[in-house]
């Protein structure tokens, strides 16, 4: 059984999404053994205490520097012996050492058709507000694992979502949040706890 490390700074629906994943059995062979927050005042540590998940907070402001606060997150990751570590709506950037400490251990699901309106600062809204911006069709979301280059890690799932006439960012945001992130990114977490997920010539492939 997988340990499953959880980063959160905010509401943490996505963790809730892979809390009820495991509760229904979707995700197989792992467990959320530990919930981390860059922000005490995240409401997804209400939800992991709701569940019974250890959690703690480990908060930006506290620390100097990227590569500080960088080391204390490693730290206690490798302290709870995280075998996957899951970013759901970490809103603060760590540096290579958290790669190098967890090689393909780490993913990240992004409101967006990777490589369509991803990189550095589309996050949020700013992903939605760009894709209505350019008038696409289908937007979505992606999961991939985390490397040094914002959201340039090998792609692990993707799922399209159309874009409707009259549809704000925030409409967006929120189907693209039920219909796609919410659930390939447990789906995602279920393979690599299974073993499934190989990492080939920078490719990630799904084995049978």
């Amino acid at each position: 059984m997988k340990n499953i490390a959880v980063l959160v700074s905010g509401g943490g629906t996505n963790l809730q999404a892979l809390i009820d994943a495991e509760k229904s059995g979707i995700i197989k062979g792992g467990k959320i053994t530990c919930v981390i927050a860059s922000n005490p005042e995240a409401y997804a540590l209400k939800r992991a205490e709701n569940n019974g998940i250890s959690t703690r907070v480990i908060p930006r402001k506290e620390y100097s520097d990227v590569a500080d606060y960088t080391k204390a997150v490693t730290d206690a990751l490798i302290e709870v012996k995280a075998d996957l570590v899951v970013y759901a709506g970490f809103m603060t950037i760590l540096d290579e050492q958290i790669v190098k400490a967890f090689p393909y251990k780490m993913m990240n699901v992004h409101p967006a058709l990777i490589p369509s309106f991803c990189g550095k600062g589309f996050y949020g809204l700013h992903v939605h507000e760009a894709a209505l911006a350019k008038g696409v069709k289908l937007s979505g979301a992606t999961v991939h694992f985390v490397t040094e280059v914002c959201d340039g890690g090998p792609i692990i799932l993707q799922k399209a979502v159309p874009v409707e006439n009259g549809d704000t960012p925030e409409i967006l945001q929120r189907r693209i949040m039920e219909q796609a992130e919410w659930k390939i990114l447990p789906e995602a977490v279920s393979l690599f706890c299974q073993d499934k997920i190989e990492v080939i010539d920078g490719k990630a492939v799904i084995k049978d």
